[in-house]
């Protein structure tokens, strides 16, 4: 954080939550409040050969560290610019035989730069490490059975001519990682890749109905404003998926943050019921029915959740229909169970390149998203965005457009103009202008030559669908 910027924000007492931020001047939409370098950061471990380690780029060919074998780099300039940061666990793993696993490589550089800098105050931080909540004292028996294991596996890694450690300390610092370490993700924001620590956006405490958003661009997290923001109020992030009731929230909020949430859209449980919304009118569904259905909706989730993992798609494509058929008759447009199902056929239907019964799922998606969520809401702006490119793909150029156009304006504000993914749609949003241009002057021939293009060029083909589901703002070991 610059000297500037740390003056846009201040560090306050929050009422029942602790410390917070809060606005020192005027901020509107799409705002980049604070920009910050991670404090330490490390790429997971099933990405450690296809993420860069400085810049967390995606690249076809890295740059292996020619000493430990482990590091992998885009270039030699990112080489150079790691090697503070790799020196030392550079030689510990060279020493130790092998890389031990993210949680101890975050620990280990964040205390080799404690041993470089000192734990207090560092220059652009508006707290230290030290001071950082770690919430050890509410692990359960199973976190704690995690974290002497943790310790135990960091200790072994530890070169003895590292300053060392009291095991309190050792175990704060995992405390740490475990309740605030963020979760990066690749140029184009489309893949969880890596973990690192922020002090500074620590301090923002959670809302359900936020006036921020946190993107990670260019090696940097940005804080940005979803709207008007007033002096003296305070600056909020939502560190869990909105798409969800408000007690179900909240038991995420306590199991992985410890608190208990009482923000107005919890305490009051606002847009609930369009969550759990049931058709309405003469065919209302008696709760049984409704039971039932909900029921078979999770149940029929979970196989879905082992047919992706397994890559078996038109499997999961035949478990979404199904389910589909049991659900419209008796759950409402905005009913979460219904949303999910119809975001992963969506989905697994543009990757199997099914593109006209994909577009009519991930319409009825984006009708449902839209009257859910904020209006800029990051996933709501990559939802659109996606549903978007399958209308484009299944040629209905002009519905397609416009949720392009739509997708753009949110994450103008969510992602701001340099973010590559914001990028690839403004791209996007000309090149559909132009071919709706063409369409509404000669529909016959805009046929015509998308069909001739299409023959000569291989279709794009959509990502691969991913089993995650929209992860929390901080990451949490699986």
């Amino acid at each position: 954080m610059t000297p500037g910027e740390m003056e846009m924000v201040e560090v306050f007492t929050s009422e029942g939550k602790g410390r917070g931020l809060k606005a020192a001047k005027e901020f509107w939409a799409g705002d980049v409040i604070f920009a910050e370098p991670a404090y330490a950061a490390v790429v997971f471990d099933s990405l450690t050969h296809l993420v860069c380690h400085t810049c967390f780029k995606r690249q076809e060919k890295l740059h292996r560290c020619g000493q430990c074998k482990f590091a992998h780099y885009c270039d030699r300039t990112c080489q150079k610019d790691a090697w503070l940061n790799h020196k030392h666990e550079c030689s510990a793993i060279k020493a130790h035989g092998k890389a031990p696993n993210e949680n101890i490589r975050l620990a280990a550089r964040i205390m080799w730069r404690i041993e470089r800098e000192g734990g207090g105050l560092t220059e652009g931080c508006l707290v230290s490490i030290d001071d950082l909540q770690n919430h050890v004292e509410n692990f359960g028996e199973e976190e704690k059975k995690e974290l002497r294991a943790d310790v135990e596996s960091f200790l072994n890694f530890w070169p003895p001519q590292s300053q060392q450690f009291g095991m309190q300390y050792i175990s704060h610092i995992f405390g740490v990682i475990n309740c605030n370490g963020f979760t990066l993700s690749d140029q184009r924001g489309l893949q969880a890749v890596g973990v690192g620590v922020f002090p500074n956006l620590c301090l923002v405490n959670h809302d359900c109905w936020p006036n921020c958003t946190v993107i990670f661009n260019n090696g940097k997290i940005e804080l940005r404003a979803l709207g008007k923001i007033s002096p003296g109020e305070e600056l909020t992030v939502s560190y869990v998926d909105f798409l969800n009731v408000s007690e179900e929230r909240r038991q995420q909020l306590q199991k992985q943050y410890y608190f208990d949430c009482t923000c107005e859209h919890c305490q009051k449980g606002i847009k609930d019921d369009l969550m759990l919304a049931v058709k309405e009118g003469e065919n209302k569904p008696s709760q049984d029915v409704v039971k039932e259905v909900l029921q078979f909706s999770k149940d029929t989730m979970e196989k879905i959740n082992k047919a992706r993992s397994e890559g078996v798609y038109h499997e999961v494509v035949k478990l979404c229909r199904e389910c589909l058929k049991k659900q419209e008759p008796v759950l409402g447009d905005t009913n979460i169970y219904l949303l999910r199902i119809l975001s992963i056929a969506s989905e697994v239907l543009s990757y199997l390149q099914m593109f006209e019964e994909a577009s009519g799922y991930a319409k009825r998606m984006v009708d449902g998203y839209m009257k859910i969520y904020h209006p800029n809401n990051a996933q709501l702006g990559m939802a659109v965005m996606r549903a978007g490119v399958t209308h484009w793909h299944a040629s209905l150029i002009e519905a397609g457009h416009g949720m392009i156009c739509k997708a753009y304006a949110i994450l103008l504000v969510t992602h701001g103009p340099t973010h590559p993914i914001t990028k690839d749609l403004e791209v996007m949003r000309v090149q559909s202008e132009m071919e709706l241009r063409m369409f509404q002057q000669n529909e016959f021939m805009y046929y015509k030559m998308r069909e001739a293009a299409l023959k000569n060029q291989k279709i794009q083909v959509m990502p691969e669908p991913t089993n995650e589901a929209p992860s929390g703002l901080f990451h949490t070991k699986q």
